[in-house]
């Protein structure tokens, strides 16, 4: 079985595509091939700047012969029906066959298609997928009509075996394939014909090109980290940037250079981030001071001086950056100490969103929500007000415009230099927090505060204009910032009744909105009482009836028809999220719909006890037999009631007991039902749990030993009140109508 080495040889692909286009290269060509009837043994993608290369081993030298039988249509069918029928499968009427069916003679056909060469397979397949190929973006040149990435010098397609090798012809707008390829373009020495794969890597290490990335990684990584130890120093990690780096050299040469005094008082974020995005390089630091004082860059070619123009070049342009990054940052701490008033006052004039106003409106939005948070995370209102005030204070620094991915941060810095408090500077930082499902979650309180104010008003704020999540598309990140509240909740182990901060934040964005703004922002406060001491929209009406003359505004009229149903849309929002969320522990979702379905199901966190619970008891053997037994009195009573026509919720008497199983039952409930109340009352589901598994025993004695629907009326219908008092204790932890099996 011979071998198949493919390579696309062009001008610098940008390292942020290589790693896919190698992956699209490799699944595009040997989907084709398996489809065409070409099986392999393996097959291996890499990249570099220059080229893409696919290896693929044990391909079979040609597709199998493949047989195939075809039915058509009766014998005595209409001449055309048959000739449409020979046309499609591209054979004479001699060729037909009559067999006997259950349905009568019927003309079948054996249609046989030969074996092709893998050589014209691959040149199929290899020219759809040049011509195809998925590239984020890609360009023109010359007179032809190919689009590549950047343009495509040559074609490298060979097959090889133990006999030698064959160039696969192929002819793509003037490119045609060959054997030959070339090394690195400063330090190779031209180029070469290969055999095979093995012979193709040798030769390309020796003209300076390491074929594998992650081989060109590991080796940019081990000197750089040796050079930095060599010195006392660390590496800052980022796999992210070693990735682009390996994918911006052939022929890795790992250098250290020196950061200038001027720079090293700047902090260690502002010289990594600026290191980062506009050189590439990578941060060394002195473990002891935490401070950066040396940078590691890779150039793509070794010199005779070992790099030291290359050094001398790279530190001249960098003491420019760092010298801009140094002018921000003293112009920013300028402002800082002064208060910061100023940036303050500039973001009444930034734009949030068209619909929602400013930052400024924004922010006082969330920061009224966050001192209403102060008693759900025990921290002084008066403190969490402040620093949600100064928490987007930096996004009008220049530092921060400069690098946007530096915001929170720098507001840490500026809040510690404008003096104000050490709670205040972790909110500033901590407050866009957590940002993935492996972020850290803030755990100060006051942090935590302004941390679900921000996004709490910004899920309602969006909902409040419908701008929801559809499908796919989420451009406002609305998915992550509901599983941030959820992990905020959770992990601080939160007491918070979602509705009631959705109502409250809703109006505050219908205020914003409202026709009359003069008559909204007066009545808010009277409305935002309203809702926190009754915990629902209805009252709303009420009060601003007793606070105005005359009839409602018009909006507010909307606000009233409209805003329960929004709130209501947005916990089921929640909702969804929170089955995301509970999936990786392996919490259902038909459990937690059986939750969702019960009372208070706006405290996330009793939601999820209750869930969690419920799942660890449901995978119990009691848990699972209990769950069997309640779906059966639940049919039985259900089923009973629709023929009745009565509903049988009271009245179960323990004197119309015949079998010691039945009351066995009564005796159980009556000792169960408390203490599964009073567990549940105390948010104790773990005891209820409990309560529940002990009812499992007698439960399955009484099914086992009576027929429910006796011919006793009597007996009939206490023995259906009886499986009521069942389904209600059972329905009171959650709703086990909902849970499968």
């Amino acid at each position: 079985m011979p071998d198949l080495l493919i390579e696309l040889f062009s001008e610098e692909i940008p390292a942020r595509m290589q790693a896919r286009a190698a992956d699209d290269l490799k699944k595009r060509v040997t989907d084709g091939l398996v489809e065409a009837g070409l099986t392999y043994a393996g097959a291996h993608g890499f990249s570099t700047p220059r080229r893409l290369t696919l290896a693929l081993e044990g391909l079979l030298a040609e597709s199998p012969t493949v047989r195939e039988e075809r039915k058509g249509p009766k014998v005595g069918a209409p001449d055309k029906a048959i000739e449409g029928f020979l046309r499609g499968a591209g054979v004479a009427r001699e060729d037909l066959q009559e067999r006997e069916t259950p349905k009568g003679a019927v003309y079948f056909v054996t249609i046989e298609k030969p074996g092709r060469p893998a050589a014209e397979i691959i040149a199929e397949v290899l020219e759809d997928t040049i011509r195809n190929f998925p590239w984020p973006k890609s360009m023109r040149w010359g007179a032809g009509t190919l689009r590549w990435v950047r343009p495509l010098h040559s074609i490298l397609c060979i097959l090889s075996d133990e006999a030698g090798h064959s160039v696969v012809p192929l002819d793509i707008d003037g490119i045609k394939s060959g054997d030959v390829t070339e090394g690195h373009r400063f330090m190779g020495s031209g180029r070469f014909a290969v055999t095979g794969f093995e012979d193709y890597e040798v030769k390309l290490k020796r003209d300076h090109v390491v074929l594998n990335p992650q081989e060109r990684a590991e080796h940019i990584w081990h000197d750089a980290t040796n050079m930095a130890f060599a010195q006392g120093l660390d590496v800052v990690e980022d796999k992210g940037l070693l990735t682009e780096v390996a994918g911006l050299v052939e022929w890795p040469v790992v250098l250290m250079g020196d950061i200038a005094e001027d720079f090293l008082g700047l902090p260690p974020e502002v010289l990594q981030t600026s290191m980062k995005e506009h050189q590439k390089f990578f941060s060394v630091k002195n473990p002891k001071t935490g401070r950066i004082e040396k940078f590691i860059t890779v150039a793509n070619r070794e010199t005779k001086d070992n790099g030291a123009t290359i050094l001398a070049g790279n530190q001249k342009v960098l003491f420019a950056r760092l010298s801009d990054a140094k002018f921000f940052w003293e112009n920013d701490l300028r402002v800082a100490e002064a208060g910061a008033d100023a940036w303050l006052e500039s973001l009444n004039n930034v734009t949030f969103h068209n619909k929602l106003g400013t930052q400024g409106d924004r922010i006082a939005r969330f920061t009224a929500l966050a001192q209403e948070l102060a008693g759900v995370v025990a921290a002084e209102a008066e403190v969490i007000g402040e620093a949600a005030r100064f928490a987007k204070a930096d996004l009008s620094s220049e530092m921060v415009y400069e690098f946007p991915e530096l915001q929170g941060l720098m507001g840490r810095y500026y809040a510690a230099a404008a003096g104000r408090g050490e709670e205040v500077a972790a909110a500033a930082e901590e407050h866009y927090s957590p940002l993935g499902p492996s972020d850290d979650v803030p755990t100060a309180p006051v942090s935590v505060a302004v941390a679900l104010a921000d996004k709490l008003d910004t899920l309602t704020g969006f909902w409040a204009i419908d701008e929801k999540p559809t499908g796919s598309k989420d451009p406002f990140a609305l998915r992550r910032a509901a599983l941030g509240v959820i992990r905020l909740v959770l992990e601080n182990d939160l007491r918070l009744g979602l509705d009631a901060h959705f109502d409250r934040q809703l109006l505050r964005h219908e205020a914003h909105q409202g026709d009359d703004e003069l008559l909204a922002r007066a009545l808010m406060q009277d409305l935002s009482v309203e809702i926190a001491d009754h915990g629902v929209l209805g009252a709303v009406v009420r009060t601003v009836q007793d606070a105005i003359d005359g009839d409602l505004p018009k909006y507010i009229e909307e606000v009233r028809n409209r805003l329960p149903d929004t709130s209501r849309d947005l916990l089921g929002f929640f909702h969804d999220r929170l089955k995301v969320y509970l999936r990786d522990e392996g919490v259902r979702h038909d459990v937690i719909d059986a939750c969702i379905a019960m009372p208070g199901n706006d405290d996330l966190n009793l939601l999820v006890k209750r869930a969690r619970a419920l799942e660890a008891f449901l995978r119990t053997e009691d848990g699972e037999n209990l769950l069997q037994g309640f779906k059966r009195a639940n049919n039985i009573l259900t089923q009973a009631e629709e023929k009745d026509g009565v509903e049988y919720s009271f009245g179960a008497d323990v004197k119309h007991a015949q079998d010691d199983s039945e009351k066995a039952l009564f005796a159980a409930l009556d000792v169960q039902e408390g203490a599964i109340s009073s567990a549940i009352g105390s948010e104790d589901f773990a005891a209820a749990m409990g309560g529940m598994a002990a009812l499992r025993a007698p439960i399955d004695a009484f099914f086992e030993a009576v027929q429910v629907n006796s011919d006793n009326e009597i007996v009939r219908r206490n023995r259906l009140n009886l499986l009521s008092r069942i389904r209600t204790i059972c329905l009171g932890v959650a709703d086990l109508t909902r849970v499968e099996g």
